[in-house]
C-alpha cells in the first residue's frame, strides 16, 4: 500500500481492511501511522478509529511509542473505545508523557469521553506544565466537564 499513488485505490484498500475487522487487518494498517505522506497517515488513522475495539490490544504500545506523533495519533483512536477503557489508557499515558502536544491531544479526548478517575491525573499534568497556558486552559475545561458528569454532582 505504501507504493500505491492513487488515493482512490488507497482508500479502497483501507476500506477493505476495515471490513475485514480482524487483528491481522490492524497489523497491516498500523505501520502506516508512521508514513511521511499525510494522506496515508490520515487513511490509517481513520481505519484504526473504525477498528478501535479490535486495535485495543495495540493501543498501550502505541501510547508508549518513542515517536510523539504516533502517541498523538493513538489518542484519537481511543475515541472509539468504551469510556472507562479509554480513560484508563489515557491516564496511564498522561502520567508519564513529556510532550505538551501529546498531552493536549489526550486532554481533548478526555474532555469528550473521560471519566472522573481522570481528574487527579489531569491536575497532576497541569502541575507538570505550569508554563503552557493552552494546556492549562484545556485541562481546566476538561476537568469542569468531567466533574459536571460525576454522579455525586447530579442531584
Amino acid at each position: 500500500m505504501v507504493t500505491e499513488v492513487d488515493p482512490r485505490v488507497r482508500e479502497a484498500i483501507f476500506t477493505s481492511l476495515v471490513r475485514a475487522r480482524s487483528s491481522e487487518a490492524v497489523s497491516v494498517i498500523l505501520p502506516h501511522l508512521r508514513s511521511d505522506d499525510a494522506r496515508v497517515r490520515t487513511g490509517a488513522l481513520d481505519a484504526l478509529q473504525d477498528l478501535a475495539e479490535i486495535a485495543a490490544f495495540q493501543l498501550p504500545t502505541l501510547l508508549g511509542d518513542p515517536d510523539a506523533d504516533v502517541r498523538l495519533l493513538a489518542c484519537d483512536i481511543l475515541r472509539g473505545l468504551p469510556s472507562a477503557e479509554a480513560t484508563s489508557l489515557l491516564c496511564a499515558m498522561l502520567e508519564r508523557e513529556d510532550q505538551v502536544n501529546v498531552c493536549a491531544a489526550a486532554v481533548e479526548v478526555l474532555t469528550e469521553i473521560g471519566g472522573v478517575e481522570a481528574l487527579p491525573v489531569l491536575a497532576a499534568c497541569a502541575v507538570r506544565f505550569p508554563n503552557e497556558p493552552f494546556l492549562i486552559f484545556s485541562i481546566k475545561a476538561a476537568s469542569a466537564r468531567i466533574g459536571s458528569q460525576s454522579p455525586e454532582r447530579c442531584g
